[in-house]
């Protein structure tokens, strides 16, 4: 490891750095020296976290700092923060810093725990630059992109009902937004996903991230799926739910024979396969159960009668399903839940925006306008 320190720190010195465009224009990888709730409530898409304080060190310093003020604390750090302690969290910065010696490192708002994390590294011989501002800097320098260009710039709203292909058809545009991707999550009662979904500030930052990408590689409108506030558990930043009322729409219109066919490959085919893979022999039992219970969350407004009915549907197409591996059955309670249940909810959406639709037609139409557009 201590060639590494040399290798690094006979390289040109780089400076610490505000410039917070460049970082998350070129994915640099920044090393998060906060401690690990504060990483839990939100970092940015390459930060990796190695913190300086644990959670419960950081509590004990802060006590110590309301108490007794700022050189008790930093006394307190230091002893906890030592001998092989230290040395282990050093060793992990060293691997980061050789992994990555492009990257920077940040705490809270750019202060003590960056420049002690920073001094430390110097005494190994690394040299390893540190953002200024911190986190703090970063989050507000997102929180400000996103608004000025969802202020300032053209978007095209990507409507629809379900089972269109909205989200196929935002990742054949090369200038547009996956907002479900995201928030990891397909926008309906049934399109959880089993790997957990970002926090509400993650997906935030990332969102801010990907409009910057997109705004510095074009200046022609970008394209986002249409949504309603909330995408799963993450909510669509006010001031971009504001917007997309008033952007133009392009309606992406299929028959329903081809929209029943991509809900099943979505929510029974892809999801069956997920939870396999996730639970092996259990996959199946799994899968079943998440089927019941997206559709009990709907339960409400579907009313008791109805989803007793799909439900009973949705119970004999598991059951064939399971003993034959025909997927059939499922067509139809897909079909009764698009027809009786989304669709109306969706026509009264694209209602809304009939004034303000510039283009209608099938994918294969909608994807030629749209690259014509972009």
């Amino acid at each position: 490891m201590r060639n590494c320190g040399v290798m690094l720190s006979e390289r040109k010195t780089r400076s610490d750095t505000d410039d917070f465009l460049h970082l998350f224009l070129n994915d640099v990888p920044m090393l998060d020296v906060r401690a690990p709730v504060e990483f839990a409530r939100g970092s940015f898409p390459l930060a990796v976290n190695l913190p300086l304080l644990n959670d419960d060190e950081r509590q004990a310093v802060g006590i110590v700092y309301k108490e007794e003020g700022q050189e008790a604390a930093i006394r307190l750090g230091h002893q906890l923060v030592g001998g092989d302690v230290k040395a282990e969290r050093l060793r992990q910065w060293q691997a980061f810093a050789q992994q990555n010696p492009a990257g920077y490192l940040f705490c809270f708002r750019g202060g003590m725990r960056s420049h002690v994390v920073q001094e430390w590294l110097k005494d190994a011989d690394i040299r390893y630059p540190l953002v200024k501002g911190g986190y703090k800097a970063m989050r507000r320098f997102l929180i400000g992109a996103l608004d000025d260009i969802v202020r300032q710039r053209d978007f095209i709203i990507i409507s629809g009902r379900t089972g269109t292909g909205k989200t196929t058809l935002i990742h054949q545009l090369p200038h547009a937004v996956d907002l479900e991707g995201l928030a990891r999550h397909r926008g309906s009662s049934f399109g959880r996903r089993i790997t957990p979904p970002p926090g509400q500030i993650d997906f935030e930052n990332a969102l801010a991230v990907r409009l910057l990408k997109l705004v510095h590689s074009t200046e022609k409108p970008l394209f986002i799926e249409d949504e309603s506030r909330m995408v799963g558990r993450c909510a669509l930043p006010l001031s971009l739910l504001a917007k997309m009322s008033a952007w133009p729409a392009v309606i992406l219109k299929e028959s329903l024979e081809n929209r029943i066919s991509a809900v099943l490959k979505d929510y029974v085919t892809d999801m069956l396969a997920e939870h396999q893979a996730a639970y092996g022999d259990e996959g199946f039992a799994k899968f079943a159960d998440f089927l019941r219970d997206s559709l009990y969350r709907i339960r409400k407004r579907l009313g008791a009668e109805r989803h007793r009915d799909i439900l009973a549907m949705m119970e004999a197409a598991l059951s064939a399903h399971q003993a034959t591996g025909d997927e059939s059955l499922h067509r139809q309670w897909i079909e009764i839940l698009l027809t009786g249940y989304y669709d109306p909810m969706y026509d009264y959406q694209l209602s809304q925006k009939k004034n303000r639709t510039v283009f209608r037609g099938n994918r294969a139409e909608v994807l030629a306008w749209c690259c014509q557009v972009s």
